[in-house]
């Protein structure tokens, strides 16, 4: 098999131009990923990731952010809105923690069927940073929790309730971004925490799921580790592999954030030198898709390992009753059994 170029690249649409199509057949990216501007109706979305598809000539994984909340690219009157995650968590967890959890399982269900309905078979999730009284605004209430194992506990329900609607969960931000006071999104966060804190606290729940199939890796610094942000260190990279033992498909987070400096060529070949096997970029330019594409090239040999490996992950979905599941997700929210 011929190897899929080492990026993931959205579209300007809601459906696919002509230089679109012709620029996405040449490069062959790993998959794609869709935003609020590529959504309108059901039929419409499934229509984008048919001409998606077609463009490649392959089932290409289609990824989005629906964590939920804040983050959340499918909204009413469509599909349904949904809670922060923090507050569903907390909400859930007045009555027991097993409530918590479930309940995480149960939403996160829900949310694979709506994806996996309209052809979108993987999720920016779970989101396992954890929480401190100091994390950004932009971050604190996507999390599920401030303590370790929680998260871990969530994080996992979370996952198994993608995979069992047959959505590929994406673990991140890897190996932590709980202790951000900014936002990266706008700025480079820089983290002076002891990295035997940090191993037991921010990486534990990466640890405690380090069989997912894909991640997406964190754009700060931990200064006592170097001075370049996690994406673009070798040394990182070195950790997330060895002592959090994540041997999945690693994708960047958007190299076009602001915490990253530097001409997106350079970033994207930086992140690929330093251990990512893929490069994710989004909201840019057409001419700028095609520059990340052209330095990212194609996947390494053990890249495009990770990516097969982590494609075979996708299965058809367990069918389930979805009111059933509302149902029983709203009795948890009620503090009923």
């Amino acid at each position: 098999m011929k190897a899929f170029g080492a990026c993931i690249l959205d579209a300007d649409e809601l459906r696919l131009r002509s230089d679109e199509k012709a620029l996405f057949r040449d490069v062959d990216p790993f998959g794609f990923i869709l935003f609020a501007r590529n959504i309108d109706t059901p039929d419409q979305v499934r229509a984008l990731c048919g001409d998606l598809r077609e463009a490649v000539g392959r089932d290409a994984p289609i990824t989005i952010d629906q964590e939920g909340g804040r983050v959340q690219r499918l909204r009413p009157p469509h599909w349904r809105e949904w809670m922060a995650p923090l507050e569903q968590v907390q909400h859930a967890a007045k009555h027991s923690a097993e409530h918590a959890v479930e309940a995480m399982y149960l939403r996160y269900r829900i949310i694979a069927d709506e994806l996996h309905q309209i052809g979108i078979d993987s999720n920016c999730a779970p989101l396992v940073d954890v929480a401190g009284p100091n994390t950004h605004p932009f971050l604190q209430n996507r999390c599920y929790g401030f303590e370790a194992e929680i998260v871990a506990q969530i994080g996992r329900a979370v996952a198994d309730g993608l995979l069992d609607g047959g959505v590929l969960p994406v673990v991140k931000h890897i190996p932590g971004h709980g202790r951000a006071v900014v936002d990266s999104h706008l700025d480079l966060p820089v983290v002076d925490a002891d990295p035997e804190d940090l191993s037991d606290t921010d990486f534990a729940p990466f640890r405690a799921l380090n069989d997912l199939p894909m991640g997406m890796t964190a754009h700060l610094v931990y200064s006592r580790l170097g001075t370049a942000p996690a994406t673009t260190s070798s040394k990182v990279m070195q950790i997330i592999r060895e002592d959090i033992g994540f041997d999945g498909l690693i994708m960047t987070d958007d190299i076009s954030m602001k915490a990253l400096s530097g001409s997106l060529s350079d970033i994207a070949r930086a992140s690929l030198g330093a251990g990512c096997d893929v490069v994710l970029h989004c909201n840019g330019t057409f001419a700028e898709r095609a520059e990340v594409a052209a330095a990212s090239g194609q996947m390494t040999e053990m890249a495009q390992t990770r990516a097969e490996r982590a494609l075979e992950a996708r299965k058809t979905p367990d069918e389930v009753d979805i009111p059933a599941l509302e149902a029983k997700l709203a009795a948890l929210m009620n503090g009923q059994n």
